[in-house]
C-alpha cells in the first residue's frame, strides 16, 4: 500500500521536465474529474492535488508517485 499524505505536506514527483516539488492542497478519496480526465481514487488509494513550488500549476498524483520532503 502506498504511503498516505495530508494537506500541507511538502512532496516531490517526477515530471516530463524532471523532479518537481510542491505542497498538497487537496486529498481525494473518490473518483474526480480534473482537466478533462477522470482520476480514480478511493479511501485505500487516494489521489492528491499538489501546487507546484515554482508555478501556480496544480498536479494530481497517487501516493506511490510522491516522495515526502523535509522542510
Amino acid at each position: 500500500m502506498a504511503r498516505t499524505f495530508k494537506i500541507g505536506d511538502h512532496v516531490s514527483w517526477n515530471s516530463e521536465a524532471g523532479r518537481v516539488s510542491g505542497r498538497i492542497v487537496k486529498v481525494h478519496h473518490r473518483d474526480f474529474d480534473y482537466k478533462g480526465h477522470t482520476h480514480r481514487a478511493s479511501s485505500e488509494d487516494p489521489q492528491y492535488e499538489i501546487k507546484s513550488d515554482k508555478t501556480d500549476h496544480i498536479a494530481a498524483h497517487k501516493g506511490q508517485a510522491l516522495r515526502l520532503l523535509d522542510d
